[in-house]
C-alpha cells in the first residue's frame, strides 16, 4: 500500500489545529489556565472536523505529514488503529521517540519507554503487581475502606471544587500505592508534578537529574517500607530483576492516577447531570460496579486523557521507513459523529452491550499488548470512589457547563473549572 503524503498546507493545519492545542494543554501534566482557554475555544471540535476532512480527501488508512527531518504519519481509519495497537511492540513500538524524550525525565526505566527484553520483563512485573487481567485486585477490600475513610472527611454540604477533590484523591492514591505512611506526603507528589511539568516540553528543557533523583529516592523510601495493605507490599513480594527499577514503574502509576483524577471529576459531573445514569449507579453495590465502571470508560471516551497515542515503526511498512512515527488522535475516533450516533452523548451502555468493543478505535486505555496495565485497578478505584461520593451526597453542577442529556456534550471539558454544590442525599 502506498501511503499518500499530506500537502504542506494540510500539515500546517494539523500542527495548528491538532498538535498545537494538544501540546498547549500539557500532554504529561495539564496546564489549568490553558485547559480553561481550550474549553472556551472548544478546541477539539475543530481538530475532529479537520481529521474528518483529511479522511474524506486522502481516502487512506494513513497519511504521511510533510514534516522536515522526521517521517511522521496520521492514522485515519478505525481498522488501522486496531492493527497498530494489536501489533505492538513489533513492528509498532510504544517506545516512540517523542514519548521517550518526555517520560524519561520522571520514569527513566518505565515500561512505556522500554524496548526488547527490558520491556518484556518490566511489562510482566507491572502486570503481576497490578493483577492486570483481574477485574478486582486482591487489595480491593482494603482500597474500598481507605476510600470510604477519605470521602467521609469531606463536608456533607457546601461546595466541591477541583482543589478540594484533588487533595482527597491524592491522599487516597498515596495510601493505595505507597501505604498509609505516605498519606500526607504532599512533597513527593509536588516534586513529581514539577518533573512532569518539565516533561511537557520534551526536548526543549534539560533533564533535571537532581530533582529526578530526589523523587525516585523518596519513592524508594516508601517502597522499602513495603507497608501492609499497599501496592508497595505487593511490589516487595513480586519477582523482579535488578533493572526493573520499581520506583520508575510507580512513577508511571502515579502519572496514570493523575489522569484518573481528571476522569473521576468529569464523571461526577456527568452523573450529577444525568439522573437516570445516577440512579443506575446508586442501585449498585460495591465493589462490583459495572455501570459506574462503564461510566468511567465513557467519560474517557468523551474526553480522552491520552489524546495522542504514539508509536514508532520498527521496520519499513507500507512504504514508510523504519523509525516513522505514528499518531492516533483519539478524540477524532471517539467523537467521530460521521460514524458514531452517540458521539456527543454520555452512553455508558455501549461498554456493557458490546457496541464499544466492536469498534477498534474506541481505546480509553489504549489496546493490545500496550494497553494500560493498570486499567482494571484504575476502574476499580474510580468507580468505588464515585460510589462513595454518591452514597450520601447529592451534587449539583454549578460551574455552568451544559452537560445534561438534552445537550450535545462539549468536545473539550476543563476538569479544573468544574464546581459543585453539595448537600446530604435524601
Amino acid at each position: 500500500m502506498t501511503v499518500p503524503t499530506a500537502s504542506r498546507l494540510d500539515t500546517l493545519k494539523v500542527a495548528a489545529t491538532v498538535l498545537g492545542p494538544t501540546l498547549a494543554g500539557g500532554v504529561i501534566k495539564r496546564r489549568p489556565k490553558m485547559m480553561g482557554l481550550l474549553e472556551k475555544m472548544q478546541a477539539d471540535t475543530n481538530a475532529v472536523r479537520l481529521m474528518q476532512d483529511l479522511r474524506s480527501r486522502y481516502r487512506a488508512p494513513l497519511v504521511e505529514l510533510a514534516v522536515p527531518g522526521r517521517s511522521f504519519a496520521l492514522v485515519l481509519s478505525a481498522d488501522e488503529v486496531g492493527r497498530v495497537l494489536a501489533e505492538s511492540p513489533e513492528p509498532f513500538s510504544p517506545a516512540n521517540l517523542e514519548k521517550r524524550a518526555a517520560l524519561e525525565k520522571f520514569q527513566p526505566h518505565g515500561v512505556l519507554i522500554s524496548k526488547g527484553g527490558e520491556r518484556a520483563r518490566r511489562r510482566a512485573f507491572n502486570e503481576k503487581a497490578l493483577e492486570t487481567p483481574q477485574p478486582l485486585h486482591h487489595l480491593t477490600p482494603v482500597v474500598q475502606a481507605k476510600i470510604q475513610e477519605e470521602v467521609a472527611a469531606l463536608p456533607a454540604a457546601g461546595t466541591l471544587d477541583w482543589e478540594q477533590f484533588a487533595a482527597v484523591w491524592w491522599r487516597i492514591v498515596r495510601r493505595v500505592v505507597l501505604g498509609d505512611g505516605a498519606r500526607d506526603d504532599n512533597t513527593t507528589t509536588e516534586l513529581l508534578d514539577r518533573l512532569r511539568r518539565s516533561s511537557n516540553w520534551a526536548y526543549l528543557t534539560p533533564r533535571h537529574s537532581g530533582l529526578q533523583e530526589r523523587v525516585l529516592a523518596r519513592l524508594r523510601g516508601h517502597l522499602t517500607r513495603a507497608e501492609a495493605g499497599s501496592l508497595a507490599e505487593v511490589i516487595a513480594q513480586t519477582p523482579q530483576s535488578d533493572d526493573d527499577d520499581p520506583a520508575s514503574q510507580v512513577g508511571h502509576w502515579l502519572f496514570a492516577f493523575d489522569a484518573a483524577a481528571m476522569v473521576s471529576f468529569r464523571a461526577l459531573a456527568l452523573l450529577a447531570t444525568h439522573p437516570q445514569a445516577r440512579e443506575q449507579a446508586l442501585a449498585e453495590t460495591p465493589p462490583d460496579l459495572p455501570h459506574l465502571r462503564a461510566s468511567v470508560l465513557d467519560t474517557v471516551r468523551l474526553w480522552p486523557t491520552t489524546p495522542a497515542i504514539l508509536r514508532d515503526i520498527t521496520k519499513e511498512i507500507d512504504d514508510l521507513p523504519a523509525g516513522t512515527g505514528l499518531l492516533v488522535y483519539t478524540p477524532f475516533f471517539h467523537r467521530d459523529d460521521q460514524n458514531l450516533p452517540y458521539a456527543h452523548s454520555f452512553v455508558p451502555e455501549i461498554w456493557l452491550d458490546g457496541r464499544a468493543q466492536q469498534n477498534p478505535a474506541l481505546v480509553p486505555f489504549s489496546a493490545g499488548p500496550g494497553e494500560c496495565p493498570a486499567r482494571n485497578l484504575v476502574l476499580m478505584v474510580t468507580s468505588v470512589l464515585l460510589a462513595a461520593l454518591l452514597e450520601k451526597r447529592d451534587f449539583l453542577l454549578t460551574s455552568g457547563q451544559k452537560l445534561g442529556p438534552a445537550h450535545a456534550l462539549p468536545s473539550t471539558l476543563d476538569n479544573f473549572g468544574l464546581t459543585f454544590s453539595v448537600r446530604p442525599r435524601r
